[in-house]
């Protein structure tokens, strides 16, 4: 056996962890209202011990059924998630209400942005399986660009989902087949792309990438200060720049990908919409509506963003004269829900001593009201300076909330586009004229 037969055959992590929504029991008396999702994990659990050199006793996949009462369970869920080599979440209408479920997919996500921030390239160990019918038109933006290989199954599988093959006992073979395939899927998908493990991501503060019940579609802009390698200063390392300042790369020694698209990925991954510009393009936050000021021509002082937003920004972007007054105009005008992140690589040796400590102190002095408005929130770290890309990976999703929290509690609602109407008034009871006709003048005797 040679050595990567060796290294292949040690591995012996679980090759799914399988993700779905718990069932409520609706009556008293009844059994088990998931006991078919645990036949479909038993029926996974024996193709893939058959399918791999899985050794006796090794785990084959893992779902929660067996240890959600017991204690430590969060602690169990979130080693799994961090551990397994592929994730197969079972679709359903109930999955994507669910936040347990939610928090599951991007903590198990995280782990293919951060596999492919490492250089791996795209990782495809999200393999869906369709619980129920789901119309495609009901899943939430966070799940959409997922490869989703339906079609090989059949068209009794598309209509019925496993649950409707599982339950109808004509459709047996079908259910094997179908099984058989999907178990095939996951060892094909676990060896072909292998996941790396990463730190189990504490269960509690995991965010879920499915928006409430309920809420509409959330936007979020992302601007980004920061020089090119073109007007960064003369004693700056040109490494973590590039054409752009959406090519920035703090971190570029832990990640070939700029900071950006990363953060991009991220925050979609959150069931966002997001759009993101570069701050010297003059564009800090779009899509600003139009007021009518004083001669009818707009301008007027309740111009605001449609959206929350974040300033993503380099240190070193203050050096700029010209950069640093437009910054220092933007957080004159910032409203609450403008939130900012700072990158500091600690392992960057030109952001500490005497320089570090000066570039610090210039931005504190160009954007005195985001950063101290940062650092009486929970984030604190999001504006003091995050170190290291794992810390900025940890606090970018609180720095979303914090700012669409900001967004909902302060901005002001618009009226929809139009003319508008005159407000309804209560009127009092309304009692006719006194009229003088009598019988002859055609009135009621």
């Amino acid at each position: 056996m040679d050595t990567s037969e060796r290294g292949r055959a040690a591995d012996n992590r679980p090759y799914f962890f399988l993700s779905y929504a718990h069932t409520p029991p609706w009556g008293t008396g009844g059994g088990d209202p998931d006991h078919w999702v645990h036949v479909l994990f038993r029926d996974l659990c024996d193709h893939i011990m058959a399918l791999t050199d899985l050794p006796a006793g090794a785990t084959a996949g893992f779902m929660d059924r067996e240890m959600r009462s017991g204690d430590g369970w969060p602690d169990k869920l979130s080693e799994n998630l961090a551990l397994c080599r592929v994730f197969v979440p079972l679709f359903s209408p109930r999955y994507f209400t669910s936040e347990m479920c939610g928090r599951e997919w991007y903590a198990f996500n995280e782990r293919i942005v951060q596999a492919k921030t490492a250089g791996a390239g795209d990782v495809p160990a999200i393999v869906p399986a369709l619980w129920t019918h789901v119309p495609f038109d009901q899943l939430p933006d966070s799940v959409r660009h997922i490869h989703i290989e339906h079609s090989p199954f059949g068209e009794r599988y598309l209509a019925h989902g496993i649950y409707g093959l599982i339950k109808l006992k004509r459709l047996k073979d079908e259910y094997d087949e179908t099984v058989l395939a999907l178990a095939q899927r996951i060892v094909r998908v676990a060896h072909e792309s292998p996941l790396p493990s990463s730190r189990p991501r504490p269960y509690e503060t995991t965010p879920s990438a499915f928006k409430p019940r309920g809420e509409g579609p959330r936007s979020i802009h992302l601007t980004v200060a920061a020089p090119t390698r073109h007007t960064v200063p003369e004693n700056r390392d040109t490494r973590p720049y590039g054409e752009d300042a959406r090519d920035w790369n703090p971190y570029h020694s832990e990640s070939t990908r700029p900071l950006p698209a990363l953060a991009e990925e991220l925050i979609r991954s959150l069931d966002y919409r997001i759009t993101v510009s570069d701050f010297d393009d003059g564009h800090s936050v779009p899509d600003l509506p139009v007021a009518d000021g004083p001669d009818g021509r707009g301008g007027g002082e309740t111009d605001q963003p449609r959206h929350p937003a974040i300033l993503l920004v380099d240190r070193w972007a203050v050096h700029d004269e010209e950069r640093r007054g437009r910054l220092r105009e933007f957080d004159m005008a910032a409203h609450p829900w403008v939130s900012a992140i700072v990158p500091w690589n600690r392992a960057d040796l030109q952001c500490h001593g005497e320089e570090g400590l000066r570039l610090k102190a210039e931005l504190e002095l160009v954007l005195p009201n985001i950063l101290e408005h940062g650092r009486r929130t929970d984030c604190r770290v999001a504006v003091t300076g995050v170190p290291t890309l794992k810390a900025f990976t940890d606090v970018l999703p609180s720095v979303v909330a914090h700012a669409t929290r900001q967004y909902l509690r302060n901005a002001a609602a618009h009226p929809p586009p139009g003319p508008r109407g005159l407000r309804p008034r209560l009127m009092g009871p309304h009692h006719p004229p006194p009229s003088d006709a009598g019988p002859d003048h055609g009135g009621e005797a």
